[in-house]
């Protein structure tokens, strides 16, 4: 009697990985990373989002208006009283996407 591999006992049912995940919600308008601010949105900021200022993709962004045309980046290390990094607003044509 031959013992199965684990490639043989594969369902027959399986799907891209992609397939699994939950439906991605639309992106807001605003959206921060902070989860103190009230344009913090969970579901959206577990899926792999990316950002477009003047037409460059950012990496270091931590909030976004789309309508009012602007991000908010950290200031290098430098950080508040409250241990929060320093944002600097940076204004230009925004656009957000899903990886």
């Amino acid at each position: 009697m031959r013992r199965e591999s684990a490639l043989d006992s594969r369902d027959s049912d399986s799907r891209a990985p992609h397939e699994h995940r939950s439906p991605r919600p639309p992106l807001p308008d605003r959206l921060a990373v902070d989860p103190r601010s009230p344009h913090h949105v969970a579901a959206v900021l577990q899926h792999d989002i990316g950002i477009r200022l003047n037409g460059n993709e950012r990496k270091d962004v931590e909030e976004y208006c789309v309508s009012e045309g602007w991000v908010k980046v950290a200031v290098g290390k430098k950080v508040d009283r409250h241990g929060n990094p320093l944002l600097i607003k940076l204004k230009g044509a925004v656009e957000a996407f899903y990886k």
